[in-house]
């Protein structure tokens, strides 16, 4: 059975992150300070530093609990059911809607290259979405969807051009016309390497001659 201490402590610790990705999608990494974020989450500034070493270690629990959000979200839409390029479409729709979030875009496009470094956040962006971006191009070529291409350049280069449209939806003055043009762009750039993409039909059981009398 748990104790209620470790109870108290992992509602904390969770108090903490909710409070300190509440204020830094508000406010931002540099406006939001220690006790700000104490007194909203109704704890003491010895409980964080129970928890956290400081400012930056709290900032890196609310990215991972941002994008582990948004990947259980992907992963669902992506391994659900359909086509494998059925799939991979609803993929990309979920994929911009994540990116039109507000703490998406202000913790993961905005902050984390500037609070944890660019090398610190590429190397987390990767653990938490290459895979899945990996694994969505395995499963495209296997099922004979899109051309036997290389896998990992193909996915490296998708990945890149996801990563590029999150940046621009983010930095958009209209994000939502942003949204769109980055889904049909990278609809687009899909669709080329689909084998679908030859002569309509190429690939479906040919029809039966009629008869001749």
């Amino acid at each position: 059975m748990r104790s209620r201490r470790v109870d108290y402590t992992e509602s904390t610790r969770q108090a903490l992150v909710d409070s300190a990705l509440q204020l830094f999608t508000k406010r931002g990494y540099a406006a939001t300070s220690l006790d700000t974020i104490v007194k909203n989450a109704r704890v003491t500034k010895g409980a964080l530093y129970h928890h956290f070493s400081g400012k930056q270690a709290l900032f890196e629990a609310a990215f991972d609990q941002v994008e582990t959000a948004a990947i259980a979200k992907l992963a669902t839409v992506v391994d659900g059911d359909g086509s494998a390029w059925a799939r991979a479409m609803a993929g990309i729709h979920a994929y911009v809607g994540v990116c039109l979030e507000p703490a998406y875009q202000r913790i993961v496009i905005h902050e984390a290259p500037v609070v944890m470094g660019w090398e610190r956040w590429r190397e987390a962006e990767e653990r938490f979405s290459y895979g899945l971006v990996r694994a969505t191009v395995e499963s495209l070529i296997s099922s004979g969807e899109i051309e036997k291409l290389p896998v990992e350049v193909t996915a490296r280069v998708l990945f890149g051009a996801l990563q590029a449209g999150a940046e621009a939806i983010a930095s958009a003055s209209d994000p939502k016309k942003t949204a769109a043009d980055v889904t049909k762009t990278v609809t687009a750039v899909m669709a080329g390497m689909r084998r679908a993409a030859l002569p309509t039909g190429a690939g479906e059981p040919p029809t039966a001659a009629p008869a001749r009398s």
